[in-house]
């Protein structure tokens, strides 16, 4: 789960890390009276979406007067921004953030992660701030700084001074850039982050260090004990399919292919879309049913699957261990009766109560391909996208 940049900073606020004053703004007005009461002679119009490279995209906008303010807004809220991470269609901005401008001396990039390889939370610094960490670690990546830490202690004052001198900092910057770390990895820490990030991160030309832009993602596993959290999410910033899905208990992520995967178990959903490509298709989706679906669960699935207009198949791919096949086969009788479904429906099930699935789906007289083994699936799921009718 993400929050905007706005959510972020208030975020830190409370675990005492600077951050520029700032106002959200709905409208162009708004964003006026946030400038007018932030005072100063110079601000900053920030776009609030769920994407990065805001700033190459137009989507932050300096502003010398109150006026220049309102124009700013106003061109940017209601318009959809593309960004290299939003793909062509864009996000609709519905909000923006107005800063006070700040004399900035030197940027530094300074963000948390959960390194993969080492499976620990990993700090990482760079003097190259305002850029891409990964196009920085890509090309230069001596200027990337790595401090892996220990569950069993936590983030130490001497890692934390280690990468402040490693950036370039010294004397009391050390200080004030330890502090902020320590800081940074405790609301880290207690939030169930993912990852936190701070690009560019600047010292002021009065020496202050400020956070001038933030970035948060959390574990969507981890929210149940995190209602603050839970809180700040926008669903407007999600795919309301994936929104829909989540109510129902399902994993569903939308993808941009042609077949749409209806499975259970992560492991073999992802085997599955691996077979579509191996086959030359796409995978529309990922889909993620969990075990002990119901029929209504089974139905709900088909129903968020076909309300993707890409999708020219719906392959159902069942492995039954906790699930049961006859409940699986009642589920897609339930869906493809009430549904209006126009596109082919491949099904392979196996494991719990298959000849009974098969049966029921028998009885039914429903029109569906019959598949034995995953590759069977995948390649006749591939062909009936080619071909536009069931085989």
């Amino acid at each position: 789960m993400n929050i905007h940049e706005y959510q972020t900073k208030e975020l830190f606020r409370s675990y005492k890390i600077p951050v520029p004053e700032g106002r959200m703004a709905h409208s162009a007005n708004q964003a006026l009276s946030a400038a007018e009461q932030l005072g100063g002679d110079g601000w900053v119009v920030k776009a609030q979406i769920h994407a990065g490279g805001r700033g190459k995209a137009g989507g932050v906008q300096m502003a010398n007067s109150l006026d220049e303010v309102q124009e700013h807004a106003e061109s940017l809220i209601g318009k959809r921004l593309v960004t290299k991470q939003t793909g062509e269609a864009g996000r609709l901005v519905n909000r923006v953030l107005v800063e006070q401008i700040h004399q900035i001396d030197t940027e530094y990039y300074l963000g948390i992660v959960i390194d993969r390889s080492s499976q620990r939370i990993t700090l990482i610094a760079s003097a190259a701030g305002g850029m891409e960490i990964e196009e920085v670690a890509r090309a230069t990546p001596d200027k990337v700084i790595r401090e892996v830490v220990d569950p069993a202690v936590g983030l130490q004052d001497f890692q934390c001074r280690k990468v402040a001198a490693g950036i370039g900092l010294n004397g009391k910057q050390i200080v004030k850039a330890a502090r902020i770390m320590k800081s940074l990895y405790r609301c880290f820490r207690d939030k169930d982050a993912l990852m936190v990030e701070i690009n560019p991160m600047v010292t002021t030309t009065e020496g202050d260090f400020l956070a001038l832009d933030a970035k948060m993602s959390f574990d969507g596993n981890a929210l149940f004990r995190q209602s603050e959290i839970t809180d700040l999410r926008d669903f407007d910033e999600e795919d309301p399919k994936e929104v829909e899905a989540s109510g129902h208990d399902l994993n569903y992520i939308a993808l941009d292919g042609s077949v749409g995967c209806i499975v259970n178990g992560a492991g073999l959903a992802m085997a599955t879309m691996d077979a579509i490509s191996l086959y030359g298709g796409k995978p529309a989706n990922f889909l993620d049913v969990g075990g002990g679906a119901s029929p209504e669960k089974i139905s709900n699935a088909f129903r968020i699957v076909l309300e993707d207009p890409n999708v020219k198949v719906v392959l159902m791919n069942i492995y039954a261990g906790i699930n049961r096949c006859d409940w699986i086969a009642e589920g897609i009788v339930k869906a493809m009766t009430e549904l209006t479904v126009e596109v082919p429906v491949v099904v392979r099930l196996a494991g719990t109560n298959l000849e009974a699935g098969r049966e029921i789906l028998k009885r039914s007289g429903l029109d569906y391909i019959h598949a034995d083994r995953l590759s069977d699936a995948a390649e006749k799921s591939v062909e009936a996208v080619a071909s536009g009718v069931a085989a």
